[in-house]
């Protein structure tokens, strides 16, 4: 994915949801990146406002059978708290920070920045 903040860093989440023709949504796998480790985690690299970023996911490992009628969602987020630690978006230490600011973060999807989640998927 492509994406900007207005925050020094802040996370990205994806989650694999099937959901019934009842709506009844059940989670299927999900994967989380913290921009500040977009290239490794052997360094912290901040964000700086509004510049476009490619940030990278590990795979996600799973298998479903869709039943006719099911959808499948995708979500994309910036936090999945308490499934993954917290980011307070300040690039400080995430673990004992006590106030934390609003990313406003931003997907780009276009020629020049392609984001794709790709779905291998079998009849």
């Amino acid at each position: 994915m492509y994406v900007s903040s207005d925050a020094k860093d802040t996370d990205f989440t994806i989650k694999l949801i099937d959901v019934y023709p009842d709506g009844t949504a059940y989670n299927l796998d999900e994967t989380i990146q913290q921009a500040r480790y977009r290239e490794g985690y052997d360094q912290e690299i901040w964000m700086e406002k509004d510049k476009i970023y490619k940030i990278e996911f590990t795979p996600m490992a799973t298998s479903n059978y869709f039943e006719k009628g099911h959808q499948i969602r995708i979500e994309v987020t910036s936090s999945n708290f308490p499934r993954f630690a917290r980011n307070l978006n300040t690039g400080g230490n995430n673990y004992d920070e006590r106030e934390g600011v609003i990313a406003k973060n931003q997907i780009h999807h276009s020629e020049q920045f392609p984001s794709k989640i790709v779905l291998p998927i079998k009849n």
